[in-house]
């Protein structure tokens, strides 16, 4: 049961984390001295050219630590460790995102290990003016296990996030929507489809650090459970033209949520 929640959670996180780089040559727009460079071309870690590639198709890897606390009011405390590795494609304003992830469940009478859902997304951005950025995308959730919930059924994702620059303050907001496909367990639980709403503000303290805040409201994907409400920080951190790092923390504002979720996440743009 837990491996549908972690998994629907961290597909609604990660695709609304406030990022914008229109040119997608890796380096985000308030950090561009090059802002228009084309996509076939390999740049420093200020936007600006420093090769000119062949093609016009890029890769990062990513990976991922996260430790969650929760102490839910119908259940133990619980202590969860997930391991996650993402692949991402990207081609002009078009990019497609894999990720898969390992979890490590622990309370004081039962522990249990396995494979999260695998989740593969397509994403298209969309920039009408230079202030204003729209991303749209899909995707869906494959069962990698077997459960005796009935929650092994392939659920799908719609979602739209927007992003405004006012003076040196990054505006965002996002919606997504999961049709859950799992069966209902007569007398033990009852799925639903699940909305997804963030919104929050962001701002560079510095060149190459990015922090951003915001609300979260999120459905449970079980029915007569209270809406999840969190709020988080969120840090991005370019090292160099290809390496970057992000921080986020998570804190629940309802019983329905996690106390705490904390992440740590690496990545390599090539």
């Amino acid at each position: 049961m837990y491996k549908k929640i972690t998994t629907l959670l961290a597909i609604t996180s990660l695709s609304l984390y406030a990022y914008s780089d229109k040119d997608m040559d890796g380096v985000d727009d308030t950090l561009d001295k090059c802002p228009n460079t084309h996509f076939s071309e390999l740049v420093d870690m200020n936007g600006c050219t420093i090769e000119n590639l062949e093609g016009e198709h890029h890769f990062d890897i990513i990976y991922g630590l996260n430790f969650t606390k929760a102490d839910y009011t119908t259940t133990e405390k619980t202590d969860t460790t997930t391991q996650d590795l993402q692949l991402d494609y990207y081609y002009r304003n078009f990019s497609l995102q894999l990720i898969s992830s390992y979890y490590d469940y622990n309370n004081k009478t039962y522990n249990e290990s396995g494979m999260n859902d695998l989740f593969i997304g397509a994403y298209y951005k969309l920039s009408p003016t230079d202030e204003l950025t729209l991303r749209f995308g899909v995707g869906v959730a494959m069962p990698t296990y077997d459960s005796l919930l009935n929650n092994n059924n392939s659920d799908y994702t719609a979602s739209m996030n927007i992003g405004y620059k006012l003076e040196s303050i990054n505006l965002f907001a996002g919606y997504s929507h999961t049709m859950v496909n799992d069966d209902d367990v007569v007398g033990v639980v009852s799925y639903q489809d699940t909305n997804s709403f963030t919104v929050g503000a962001g701002f560079y303290p510095l060149k190459n650090l990015y922090v951003s805040g915001s609300y979260n409201d999120s459905d449970s994907i079980y029915k007569d459970v209270e809406t999840i409400k969190s709020l988080s920080l969120y840090a991005f951190y370019n090292i160099d033209a290809n390496w970057f790092t992000s921080f986020s923390y998570s804190y629940g504002l309802s019983d329905s949520a996690s106390d705490s979720s904390t992440s740590f996440r690496i990545g390599y743009y090539f």
